[in-house]
């Protein structure tokens, strides 16, 4: 399973993505440096730079690894979104399953 999650600066994403492989909650997280984000919040239309974290995780690590991110995260509603892959290089899946065990 991948996700996706956005933050502030990379920074934040690289400590969030540290604590998240240390605890075994995700297998791996990279992270795309900039990215802008065109989004409505309360009721205003912002335009933001962001970071773009996209991490690796198994089906049923998702529930914990959304509850943690909510957990350190700086912003009130983070995006979290996590998206089922249908294939991949068996090595690295197997790679993935291991380290979130």
């Amino acid at each position: 399973m991948a996700g996706l999650v956005t933050g502030p600066d990379r920074e934040q994403l690289v400590r969030l993505g540290r604590i998240l492989v240390e605890e075994r909650l995700i297998a791996c997280l990279n992270v795309v440096d900039r990215v802008t984000s065109v989004y409505r919040w309360q009721g205003e239309v912002c335009e933001e730079a962001e970071a773009l974290g996209i991490l690796k995780t198994t089906a049923a690590r998702s529930d914990d690894v959304q509850r943690r991110i909510r957990e350190l995260h700086p912003y009130d509603v983070p995006e979290i979104l996590f998206i089922s892959v249908a294939a991949g290089s068996a090595p690295y899946v197997d790679w993935v399953s291991e380290q979130v065990s």
